[in-house]
Parts: C-alpha cells; sequence; structure tokens
C-alpha cells in the first residue's frame, strides 16, 4: 500500500502521493483508507504542520476506481443491493475521505498535476488552497455515466463558485481549464507543469512556518461560517480568538510586535 501512497515529511510538511499513474490515480478503497489514515494522523502530530496532496504522472485523480469494486455508486459489496446499501457506502467511502481533509487540523494544500475528475475534483476542492498545473483539469464527470456526484461535490460547489455555475459543472460534465478553474475561483493559482512541486512546497513550507492551532481555527471558523447565522459565526469566533490567545505562537507573535523582530512561530 505505502507504494501506491507515498508520504514523506520534510521540514513539517506532510506529502501525500497518490501513485498509481497507470489509472490516473483512481483511487481503491485500500488508498482512500490510507489517505484518511494519514490526515488524521497528521492532525494529531505536532511535527506535522502542513499538508500537500499530490499525484504522479498526468492525472491527479480520476476519481474512484470503479473496477476495484470501489464506493462509487451502484458498486457496494452487495451484488443486489438492498435500499439503503449504496447511500451507507457513499457515506462510509467518498464522503468520509472529503471530511477527512476538510476537518484535518492542518491546512492542507492540493497541488493539481493533471486530470482531476469526479470524487478526484471533489478531493482537491476540499482542500484548504489549491494550485493547479497549467495542464491541470477538472471534470464534474458523474453527468457522463448517468449518476449524481458524490463525494460532497453539491456540498463543494456552491460554496465555491454559486449554484447556478455549480449546476453548470455539474449538468453538462465538460472539462474545465485549469485557466477556466481559475478565472471561476476554484483554484488560488495556476503556474506552470514544471514549477508546481517548487510552487506547493514554498507554500506548503511557508504554510509550516506559521502559527499551527491559529490557522486550525482560522480554518473551522471558515468552515463552519457557511452554516452560521451571523450570530453563531460570531460566538465562535470570539471563542477562537480566546482560544488563539493561550497558544504558545501567540505570545510570541507579541512579543515579535513588541520586539520590532520576525516571530519565530513553533506551532504550539
Amino acid at each position: 500500500m505505502d507504494s501506491l501512497i507515498l508520504h514523506t515529511t520534510d521540514n513539517a510538511v506532510l506529502t501525500i502521493t497518490l501513485n498509481r499513474p497507470e489509472t490516473l490515480n483512481a483511487l481503491t478503497p485500500d488508498q482512500r483508507e490510507r489517505v484518511i489514515a494519514l490526515l488524521a494522523d497528521a492532525s494529531a502530530d505536532p511535527a506535522v504542520r502542513a499538508v500537500v496532496v499530490t499525484g504522479t504522472g498526468k492525472g491527479f485523480c480520476s476519481g474512484a476506481d470503479l473496477r476495484s469494486g470501489g464506493p462509487e455508486q451502484g458498486r457496494g459489496d452487495n451484488p443486489e443491493p438492498v435500499t439503503g446499501d449504496i447511500a451507507r457506502t457513499i457515506r462510509r467511502g467518498a464522503q468520509r475521505l472529503i471530511a477527512a481533509v476538510m476537518d484535518c487540523e492542518k491546512p492542507v494544500l492540493a497541488a493539481v498535476n493533471g486530470t482531476a475528475a469526479g470524487l478526484g475534483a471533489h478531493l482537491a476542492l476540499a482542500c484548504d488552497l489549491v494550485l493547479a498545473a497549467e495542464s491541470a483539469r477538472f471534470i464534474e464527470v458523474f453527468v457522463r455515466r448517468g449518476l449524481v456526484p458524490d463525494g460532497g461535490g453539491a456540498y463543494l460547489l456552491p460554496r465555491l463558485v454559486g449554484p447556478q455555475r455549480a449546476k453548470e459543472l455539474m449538468f453538462f460534465g465538460d472539462a474545465l481549464s485549469a485557466a477556466e478553474a481559475e478565472h471561476i475561483g476554484l483554484v488560488n493559482q495556476v503556474v506552470p507543469d514544471a514549477e508546481l512541486a517548487k510552487t506547493a512546497r514554498d507554500w506548503a513550507e511557508r504554510l509550516a512556518s506559521g502559527p499551527t492551532r491559529s490557522l486550525a481555527l482560522a480554518k473551522q471558523l471558515v468552515n463552519a461560517s457557511l452554516e452560521s447565522t451571523r450570530e453563531a459565526a460570531f460566538a465562535a469566533e470570539a471563542l477562537a480568538v480566546e482560544a488563539a490567545m493561550t497558544t504558545q505562537d501567540a505570545q510570541e507573535g507579541v512579543r515579535a510586535f513588541v520586539e520590532r523582530r520576525s516571530p519565530r512561530y513553533e506551532g504550539r
């Protein structure tokens, strides 16, 4: 499994690399579970302060691997599923993967090196920041198979690009170039293919040198704000500010400001 999901930690950055280039990194259930576990471990590991998710070859991730009996719709373990089986499979599979990215307590950066289709597109878009190579493409492929988007697509897309644009992407299933994805707000930045790895490393190391707990709290606030009332969002913000002020990094940040120097954050 480690050969199919590569992972290294360097300079406080965990890099998770999908490594099945012959399938454009289509995810098997075992691979999906490995990524979920790595993200959970990253949350709990103080030595990890940022995460990069990327792929090898020409694909970032082409979605769930249907040939492996993966978690796509209509592919449960039971060849004749009863009502509820498929929904349960989706909840335990694709949705858990997307939730693992969004709930990770470290900033997660997607470095999209090629095709991101179906669940693979949602895996990228669930990340906190998205870098895309010029050759990257994003495809809501479900309609091409007569399926409904899973893996949180109908949750993520309207929040990123609005309901009408989200419907356009889902209804037609057209491939979206990296430049088009940047234009409508799906990605933060597009870079030449040869510069993707370096740019992702630079961004991740910058995140890893930041106040880790404060970044985690800010991530939680932004994610929760999309479903919150103003009153609830303000209350959560006040509690998060108080929690952040108790961290060593916040105290270091104030000291550095008073002493007119750059802060040296340790992620605590």
